[in-house]
């Protein structure tokens, strides 16, 4: 390798691990050093999470095919018969290199190109989207994975942490800090966490894509960052109480979409009441009291404030910022709900685009159609009022006279 690109990287090396980023005024890294009874967290350790990331992947696939596909058609969940496009080489070319849903002037031209009305163009584009849309089984089998492992995670990080004195004094978050032994248990939930965070991202081109797919990128990408990084700066007892937390509302999010796959729509509102309460509580009430005012105060009696003190600070206010947008979303639910009776369709999940054209399209042959028919009626009982017949009942000649059939 060449020397000088040997230097930077060994200039950036210890540049991005220099003590006063990570540890507090006082403690450098050779207070950090282990023995045989003491561990610290190694930041070499999370290159575990990769193959504990890839087990998963293959734990997964092997139970949506064993349990919940089999336990999708017990309980009745039935994928629609979509109707397959016609096979048009110009169409399908322009779907697959270039867009998949083209606009006006694009219909018009493949229209021309291929000798077609731009409607039946533009049906054949949605029906091309309906084929590649994800079965309604593939949604029920991947919400049933999520729930096993939220639950899994969630009663883990509860046996993990019950006896853990942090969990009911904030406080010992930072007693002794930063020298705070690594317990094998805390390690294991960690590399857990990690674990699955990291498998959501290598499945990520075959899950079901929703309208915030690139939100989905970010937030795993945001997780797997502020996970890694509190593992390296010893955060490991305030980060065991943020995983708990996140877990404990996304235990009642995942049921509430496998009833509503399954079309037990009371169930579905019910869960869906149970898990706005779980989410509002845990993310406006607890996550701020348990984690924010501990991170900001109670570190303070510990320490002096440092750069990982502010940048863990901010990762989180950002994390509760994005709390804050997601409860509004579910308040104005939980609102049309409670006025409407019936539960308003998730604004992010499962109404993917091609519905909605399918929906809006339905209704403008609807209203064409009553449009046409109400102007034939009205045109027809005009002109029998007036002693005159329908014009559908007289042929016109070349010359402009008009003969009665």
């Amino acid at each position: 390798m060449n020397p000088d690109i040997t230097r930077m990287a060994r200039s950036l090396y210890d540049w991005l691990w220099q003590h006063e980023f990570w540890l507090p005024p006082g403690i450098t890294w050779q207070d950090m050093q282990e023995s045989e009874d003491v561990h610290y967290p190694q930041p070499r350790d999370l290159l575990l999470s990769i193959p504990f990331a890839l087990i998963l992947v293959v734990i997964r696939c092997a139970f949506e095919r064993g349990i919940a596909l089999p336990l999708s058609s017990k309980l009745g969940v039935k994928d629609k018969q979509r109707p397959k496009a016609q096979p048009i080489p110009i169409l399908e070319t322009f779907y697959s290199t270039r867009c998949k849903n083209p606009e006006e002037g694009e219909l018009i031209s493949l229209a021309k190109r291929c000798d077609l009305p731009v409607r039946k163009v533009e049906r054949w584009f949605r029906c091309r989207r309906n084929i590649d849309r994800p079965s309604l089984s593939k949604k029920f089998c991947e919400a049933c994975w999520r729930f096993t492992f939220y639950m899994v995670s969630f009663f883990t990080g509860l046996a993990v942490l019950y006896d853990k004195p942090w969990l009911w004094d904030h406080r010992e978050c930072w007693t002794g800090y930063p020298q705070q032994p690594l317990q094998p248990s805390l390690f294991w939930y960690y590399m857990l966490e990690l674990s699955f965070y990291w498998s959501l991202v290598f499945t990520l081109p075959f899950d079901v894509k929703r309208k915030d797919f690139k939100e989905q990128i970010v937030h795993h990408a945001a997780t797997i960052f502020l996970i890694s990084f509190s593992y390296c700066a010893n955060y490991i007892r305030i980060g065991t109480l943020v995983l708990v937390i996140h877990d404990a509302s996304d235990c009642f999010l995942e049921p509430t979409k496998i009833f509503n796959y399954m079309k037990w729509k009371k169930t579905c509102d019910s869960l869906f009441m149970i898990f706005s309460a779980v989410f509002l509580i845990s993310r406006l009430v607890v996550f701020p009291y348990t984690v924010l005012y501990n991170t900001y105060y109670y570190s303070m009696e510990i320490f002096q404030p440092f750069f990982g003190y502010y940048f863990v600070n901010a990762l989180l206010i950002i994390l509760q910022l994005l709390h804050v947008f997601w409860s509004c979303l579910i308040i104005h639910m939980v609102y049309k709900f409670i006025l409407q009776g019936t539960m308003e369709k998730d604004m992010r999940s499962d109404t993917e685009e091609s519905d909605k054209d399918e929906e809006r399209e339905k209704i403008r042959e609807k209203e064409k159609n009553g449009i046409t028919y109400f102007s034939n009626v009205t045109s027809n009982n005009y002109m029998q009022r007036n002693g005159s017949e329908p014009l559908n009942n007289r042929t016109h000649l070349t010359n402009g006279h008009v003969k009665e059939r």
